[in-house]
């Protein structure tokens, strides 16, 4: 039976269980230390009060043990939680590659969601247990902040950038979404609800996608602001090639290079002028004002979508039988191609 009131959120997530365990690690530590020095505070108070007997205060060296002690055995501890703290934030902050792409967008006050097979949301989000979910998300308007409470997860939604999360449920069932930053009047009504669905009642929930996938909507937003007219995949053309761009090595004409991630594809499309690709001038407009954060998902992932095209190996010319006859002929009279028993009849 659950309680109305729990200790803690359910366990629902890879992550949850570490997060639980060196959350009330610290606590149990530095609680313990806390009662530790109370009591070595009464104790001391009591013992060495102010008497007749001992009116003036003596000085005394404390033994070197006693000091290499309460300065080595705190350092060890907090090297150990610092070392146990960082290997599960990394964990946290590194999505596996083989994870779902979801998108989202917060605004005041809801949350919407976007899946790459089309579908949107609003304040729920539909996900399949034990597989990886990463999250990509930004705001519209001021700081939000995503918190899955069962999975232990929580980030930052930014506004004019990017940010990514990641959890893998471990449990089917409804859990909360809440915002964790305070974000306006109606900051306690950004709620919302995340259900985790077997795999097969997941893929017949995606069944139902109207608008076709994220990648084609974005292609649809591509073409509509004209971005094609530059961007033709030519090498001589006004823009860079896109296709295989995601995740690559960009250098500019700064002289500097960077990867094309999230955040550098949304500010080019939205300020290109602030880093130009190195070859290319500074002739494309800005887009700010005129694109929405939903069509800036939507062309994210349609670029993300782009492969190379595979280089073609060239068809042989087949050759002509007499080339072939001439061919054959001097590989039989060649001595490198000599059968063993000429070779040995070979004075």
């Amino acid at each position: 039976m659950k309680s109305d009131f729990p200790l803690f959120p359910e366990q629902a997530s890879t992550v949850a269980g570490s997060v639980d365990t060196l959350y009330i690690t610290l606590v149990v530590v530095t609680g313990a230390v806390s009662l530790l020095i109370w009591i070595a505070v009464f104790y001391f108070a009591i013992k060495y009060r102010r008497r007749p007997d001992n009116e003036l205060a003596q000085e005394i060296e404390p033994p070197m043990a006693l000091e290499l002690a309460w300065t080595i055995i705190p350092g060890i501890i907090f090297i150990g939680i610092f070392v146990w703290g960082a290997w599960v934030f990394f964990r946290i902050q590194r999505p596996p590659d083989n994870a779902l792409e979801v998108y989202a967008t917060g605004r005041q006050w809801m949350w919407k969601f976007q899946h790459a097979t089309g579908q949107r949301e609003i304040n729920t989000l539909h996900v399949p247990v034990n597989r990886p979910v990463k999250i990509t998300m930004a705001s519209e308007d001021v700081v939000h902040s995503l918190w899955f409470p069962s999975f232990r997860v929580k980030r930052d939604v930014l506004p004019s950038r990017y940010a990514t999360m990641w959890f893998q449920a471990t449990k089917t069932g409804q859990f909360h979404i809440f915002c964790a930053e305070y974000c306006g009047t109606e900051h306690s009504k950004m709620i919302g609800s995340v259900i985790v669905m077997d795999p097969r009642e997941y893929q017949q929930w995606l069944a139902g996608g109207p608008e076709g996938s994220l990648a084609s909507q974005g292609e649809r937003v591509f073409q509509k602001f004209a971005c094609n007219t530059c961007h033709t995949g030519d090498a001589t053309a006004r823009g860079p090639v896109l296709a295989g761009l995601y995740g690559k090595q960009v250098m500019l004409t700064s002289g500097n290079v960077v990867v094309a991630d999230e955040n550098y594809i949304r500010e080019s499309i939205l300020n290109p002028q602030a880093k130009i690709a190195s070859g290319f001038q500074a002739i494309m407009p800005t887009f700010q004002g005129q694109v929405s954060e939903e069509d800036l998902l939507k062309l994210l992932a349609y670029l993300k979508s782009l492969t190379p095209p595979q280089p073609q190996s060239r068809p042989l010319a087949p050759e002509s039988p007499a080339s072939l006859i001439q061919s054959r002929g001097a590989r039989a009279t060649s001595p490198a191609t000599a059968s063993p028993v000429n070779q040995g009849n070979q004075p």
